[in-house]
C-alpha cells in the first residue's frame, strides 16, 4: 500500500554517521545479519573499493528494508562537497529526508548546503543528532544552531541520557518514558522510568514541544489553555502534520555507533515522514499542447517516472536508476523517453541493495527500481507511456570548478581513455571532458581534487588504464561588464547552393543564459531559432580572453533576413557564432574565478596565523565562533590559492586544526583583461 511506503534519504556533512547509521537500520531491520562498520571498510552500502579505503561514501547507494509493516526505500548520500550532485539528484525524487548532524560538530558547512537543497525541493525532513557519546557533544547547542544557522523551527522530541557523562539513553518526550538499548548490538529497547535527576528538565522540554505544536494545532491549544494532558496520539498526529507541511523540524538523537536511538528514529521516519500519496503532485508538460498536467502516484494512470541516476555495470551495462510517478511497468515492455524523443525497451528490473540485485516482474507508482536496457537515456530523462507523452522538469547540476590534463601513456589507449571517460561523464553530470585543439591535451573537469582523484582511480581499476595526469588548474569562466551589439551577415558563394543568413545580436548582462527573440513580422522564419540560439551557445563556449567558456549573458535576437534558397539551419548557426564573437570583442569581457566558502577550526592560539594566511591568499574574513577553546574561522578565499592548503594548515597549526570548504559563487578576477 501506498501509505505504507517511504522514500528517503540520508543528508550529512562528512563524517556525521550517514553510513553507519544506515548500516544499524540494515541491521535492525532485518535486512543483514552483521553490522558493517565504515572504519573497517565492511559496510554494506559503502561497497565500491575506494568508499572501503578511504571511509566514506562517494556515490549515493540505495537499498530497501520494511520496519512495523512500513516499506522504507533508503538512499545513503555522500556528504563530500565533491560529491554534492549525488545529493541533488537524490532529493529531486525522494519525499523526505533525515538529516544527521555531529552531536560536536554541530551543523557544519555542507550541513547548511544539503538543508538548502531540501529546501529547494520542499522535502519534509527529520534532524538526528548522532553522536551523543563522543566527547564535547552537546544535544541543545546544536538544537540551537539548527534553529539559528539553518532558518528552521526544531521540535525537540526526545533527550540525551548520560550517567557518569557516559551516553546510556534517550528520554521520549512523547511518551514521557526513557529507552534504553540492550541485548546484542543493541537490538533490544526496554521502556522504563525517566532518571529522576531528568524529570523537571523533561517536563520543562515537553512543555516546550506542546507550545510549538499549539501554535499550529487548535485541539492541542485548547487543551494546553485548559491546562489538561496532551495524549501522545495526538501529539504525534500534530507533529506528522507539521512535519510534513514544512513548519517543523522533529529533533531526535542517539549514537549509531554505540547502538543507540536508531529503532526511535526508524519509528519516527514511519510515523512523521510522508508517503508518495502525502507530498504535492509532480508537474509535468503534456507535449500534445504544452499545458502543464499533474502527476498523481495512480497505479492505473498511464507510465511515468524520470531517471535520476545512471550506472555503467561491467556485468549488465547501462543501470537506470528511475522514481515511478505513476502508473505500472513490466519488464519487456516498450516505453517512450520524452526528453530524447526515442522509444526504449525495458529488459529487466531491478530493486537494488547496495550493490545486490533482486529481479523483479513490474514496478508501480510511488517506488524507486533500476532499469537494464535503455540504450538513449541519460539522467534527468522522462520516461512515459506513448499514450500520454510528458515531459517532466530535469535536474540542475553545478558546473565544475577544477580540471587537469590527462594523456594516456600509449598513444594506443587514446581512444579506449577517451571511452571511458564518457563513460563516467554519461554517470555523473559534475564531471565534464573536453579536448583543447591548441595544446592537444584531453581536460578533465570535476568539483575538487577529491573528484579527479576518484576518476583518476576508476580509470586504473576499472578501465586497466596507464596514464599521466597534469596539476590541478581552476575552471575559471568569462563574462561581459557591458552590452553590445552585432549586425552580421553570412554569405558564402560556391558553385551550387549558396550559404545566407542575417542576424542582428545584442548581448547584455544576465543570470545564467537567457535566449530572448524579439523578431517579429517574419524577417526570420520560425524553423531557424533553435539553430540561432545553438550558434550562439557555441559561441559562448570559449571567450575571447582566455577561452574560457562565458557565462550570465542574456542574448537577444532583435532582427535579421533569410534567402528563400540560399539560407539554412547551418548558416543561421554559422551567423550567430559570429556575430556572438563579434558581440564579446565590444562588451568589456571579464575573467571570474571561483570563489569557495572556508570554515577552519583550530586550538585558539593559532589564529592570528590562520587569519594572517586567510589575507595572504586573497581571502576574506566573514565570522569567527569560539567554543570549547575551539576557535571556529569562516571566510570566502578563491580557489585558485587554496591548491594544497591541507598542508599549509598542518604546518601553521602543528596538525591540530582542520577545514572545510565548499564552491559558493564566481566573481571577477585580477586576470581580467
Amino acid at each position: 500500500m501506498l501509505q505504507n511506503l517511504r522514500n528517503i534519504g540520508i543528508i550529512a556533512h562528512i563524517d556525521a554517521g550517514k553510513t553507519t547509521t544506515t548500516e544499524r537500520i540494515l541491521y535492525y531491520t532485518g535486512l543483514t545479519h552483521k553490522i558493517g562498520e565504515t572504519h573497517d571498510g565492511e559496510s554494506v552500502m559503502d561497497f565500491l573499493a575506494w568508499e572501503k579505503e578511504r571511509g566514506i561514501t562517494v556515490t549515493s547507494a540505495a537499498t530497501r528494508c520494511t520496519w512495523n509493516g512500513y516499506d522504507i526505500n533508503i538512499i545513503d548520500t555522500p556528504g563530500h562537497i565533491d560529491f554534492t550532485a549525488e545529493v541533488e539528484r537524490s532529493l529531486r525524487i525522494l519525499d523526505g529526508a533525515v538529516v544527521i548532524f555531529c552531536g560536536r560538530g554541530g551543523v557544519e558547512p555542507q550541513s547548511e548546503t544539503v538543508w538548502r537543497q531540501a529546501d529547494k525541493y520542499r522535502i519534509p525532513r527529520i534532524a538526528y543528532i548522532n553522536k551523543m557519546d563522543a566527547v564535547g557533544a552537546d544535544f541543545f547547542r546544536v538544537v540551537e544552531q539548527i534553529k539559528n544557522q539553518l532558518g528552521a523551527i526544531p521540535l525537540v522530541l526526545q533527550m540525551p541520557v548520560y550517567e557518569k557523562e557516559n551516553f546510556v539513553g534517550i528520554i521520549d518526550l512523547i511518551n514521557m518514558n526513557y529507552l534504553n538499548f540492550t541485548g546484542q548490538h543493541g537490538r533490544e529497547v526496554r521502556e522504563g522510568d525517566i532518571p529522576p535527576v531528568y524529570q523537571q528538565t523533561a517536563r520543562e522540554w515537553r512543555q516546550v514541544m506542546v507550545e510549538k505544536l499549539a501554535e499550529f494545532n487548535d485541539e492541542i491549544l485548547e487543551m494546553y489553555f485548559a491546562e489538561e494532558t496532551v495524549p501522545a496520539e495526538i501529539l504525534k498526529k500534530a507533529v506528522r502534520e507539521n512535519t510534513l507541511n514544512n513548519n517543523l523540524v522533529p529533533v531526535s538523537c542517539g549514537s549509531s555507533y554505540r547502538n543507540i536511538g536508531v529503532q526511535s528514529l526508524l519509528d519516527a521516519v514511519t510515523d512523521y515522514l510522508p508517503s508518495p500519496l502525502d507530498v504535492d503532485a509532480v508537474q509535468a508538460k503534456l507535449e500534445l499542447d504544452e499545458t502543464i498536467v499533474e502527476v498523481r502516484p495512480d497505479v492505473e494512470d498511464e507510465f511515468c517516472a524520470l531517471i535520476f541516476k545512471i550506472v555503467s555495470d561491467r556485468h549488465v551495462g547501462k543501470l537506470a536508476f528511475a522514481r515511478v510517478y505513476s502508473g505500472t511497468i513490466k519488464s519487456g515492455s516498450n516505453i517512450y523517453n520524452s526528453s530524447r524523443d526515442k522509444k526504449e525497451r525495458i529488459g529487466r528490473l531491478l530493486k537494488m541493495h547496495a550493490n545486490h540485485r533482486e529481479e523483479i516482474n513490474q514496478v508501480q507508482a510511488g517506488d524507486i527500481v533500476a532499469i537494464i536496457g535503455l540504450k538513449h537515456s541519460q539522467t534527468g530523462d522522462t520516461l512515459c507511456s506513448e499514450n500520454r507523452v510528458l515531459l517532466m522538469e530535469s535536474i540542475d547540476f553545478p558546473e565544475p570548478v577544477i580540471q587537469v590534463a590527462i594523456k594516456p601513456q600509449n598513444k594506443s589507449d587514446q581512444d579506449k581513455i577517451s571511452e571511458a571517460l564518457a563513460r563516467i561523464a554519461a554517470e555523473d553530470p559534475t564531471f565534464k571532458m573536453s579536448f583543447n585543439k591548441e595544446t592537444g591535451q584531453t581536460l578533465i573537469s570535476g568539483m575538487g581534487e577529491l573528484h579527479l582523484e576518484i576518476v583518476a582511480e576508476r580509470l586504473t581499476r576499472e578501465f586497466n588504464l596507464n596514464f599521466n595526469i597534469g596539476e590541478p588548474e581552476v575552471a575559471y569562466r568569462e563574462t561581459i561588464t557591458r552590452a553590445a551589439e552585432q549586425n552580421y551577415r553570412y554569405v558564402k558563394q560556391t558553385g551550387g547552393r549558396g550559404q545566407f543568413a542575417h542576424v542582428v545580436l545584442r548581448l547584455e548582462e544576465g543570470e545564467g543564459f537567457e535566449f530572448v527573440n524579439r523578431v517579429t513580422g517574419g524577417a526570420i522564419p520560425r524553423e531557424y531559432f533553435p539553430a540561432i540560439e545553438a550558434g550562439i551557445k557555441q559561441g559562448l563556449e570559449e571567450g575571447i580572453l582566455k577561452g574560457y567558456p562565458v557565462v550570465n549573458v542574456r542574448a537577444i535576437l532583435l532582427d535579421g533576413s533569410f534567402h528563400e534558397v540560399d539560407s539554412s539551419e547551418l548558416a543561421f548557426r554559422t551567423a550567430a557564432m559570429m556575430a556572438t564573437k563579434e558581440c564579446l570583442k565590444k562588451a568589456a569581457p571579464r575573467i571570474l574565478e571561483p570563489i569557495m566558502k572556508l570554515e577552519i577550526s583550530s586550538p585558539e592560539e593559532y589564529t592570528g596565523s590562520i587569519i594572517n594566511n586567510i589575507s595572504n591568499r586573497r581571502g576574506r574574513l566573514e565570522s569567527m565562533e569560539l567554543y570549547n577553546n575551539t576557535q571556529v574561522i569562516k571566510g570566502c578565499v578563491p580557489l585558485a590559492e587554496l591548491f594544497g592548503y591541507s598542508t599549509v594548515l598542518r604546518s601553521l597549526t602543528q596538525g591540530r586544526a582542520g577545514f572545510n570548504m565548499e564552491f559558493s559563487h564566481y566573481e571577477e578576477s585580477g586576470l581580467a583583461g
